[in-house]
């Protein structure tokens, strides 16, 4: 669904916001649209781009941004116009790149996307530390956190005349945040960071858009989780057995929390100061959930 978010400015909230099921964003202007992000397939990439269009008709894209690499946020880009400016951070640039899952997802979700007749785009801009462009007729600032958080290439697009903030998958909403490929350190001092914006409006990368008071709540939210992560991350047990143990309380609740394990996983390499092994974390979060990871992606 495209909802008003500010004058001119839309969110893409895609229910239930889990596995592969993303926001995006666009912000229309007199002449022309900048579109923040695209979905994981062609089904929902397409329906996002008519949306955009019925709001803003005859209004060409001319600018996007993708927030970081994962799949859900940018296999569609192949079904933006040619046109298009595409921007993202170095890094994100170069996983979406090396990136094997577009060219067909491993059997650790069922039932396994099909993305449909995507093809690789990657960005034509790459961003280090920060960008401001003028499109859409206002200001956007392409911010970098400084550090991994969800990834190492993370973007924010910042309006700073309407104090909208999309901050892709730096604030998931009601769901487990994923920090596999960033750090989870990194992501609570990404939580800092945005609240140093003071954004009136947030649309997180999965859930439902936040305003005001809500931004602070989520925030406190994701701390709490990430404090959590830390605390369960203990250097007697393995990552899954640690997952085992944790007690998830208040967060049983939060959708897709079998990322605790993929989490810790994170944590873990993170403190041994050695690479993450992505196919131990996936299969041992499989084993967690005894069975594979659900996905709404395929539905209509």
């Amino acid at each position: 669904m495209l909802e008003s978010v500010a004058p001119g400015v839309y969110a893409w909230v895609q229910p239930d916001g889990t596995w592969w099921v993303n926001n995006a964003g666009a912000v229309a202007g007199p002449d022309d649209v900048f579109v923040v992000d695209t979905c994981a397939t062609e089904a929902r990439t397409r329906r996002f781009l008519a949306a955009v269009e019925q709001a803003a008709p005859g209004r060409p894209v001319r600018m996007a941004v993708n927030t970081h690499q994962h799949g859900d946020h940018t296999y569609g880009n192949s079904l933006l116009p040619r046109t298009t400016v595409l921007f993202g951070h170095e890094q994100m640039r170069e996983g979406l790149r090396t990136d094997p899952i577009i060219d067909g997802c491993p059997p650790f979700w069922s039932p396994v996307p099909d993305w449909g007749a995507v093809t690789r785009r990657v960005p034509d801009v790459s961003v280090r530390d920060r960008l401001t462009i003028e499109a859409a007729g206002t200001r956007i600032d392409l911010l970098h956190p400084g550090g991994p958080a969800h990834t190492t290439g993370d973007l924010v697009a910042w309006l700073p005349a309407e104090r909208v903030l999309f901050a892709g998958d730096l604030v998931f909403n009601g769901l487990t945040p994923l920090v596999l490929m960033g750090s989870v350190t990194g992501a609570l001092r990404a939580l800092d960071w945005m609240a140093a914006l003071d954004p009136a409006h947030l649309v997180p990368g999965h859930g439902p858009v936040l305003h005001g008071p809500e931004i602070t709540a989520a925030f406190v939210n994701l701390r709490r989780y990430y404090e959590f992560v830390l605390s369960a991350a203990r250097p007697d047990l393995t990552p899954l057995a640690a997952a085992r143990a944790a007690d998830l309380g208040e967060f049983a609740a939060w959708a897709d929390a079998e990322r605790l394990v993929l989490n810790l996983h994170r944590e873990y390499a993170d403190r041994a100061g050695t690479p993450l092994d992505l196919i131990a974390a996936l299969q041992d979060t499989v084993t967690w959930r005894g069975g594979p990871m659900p996905t709404t992606v395929n539905a209509p």
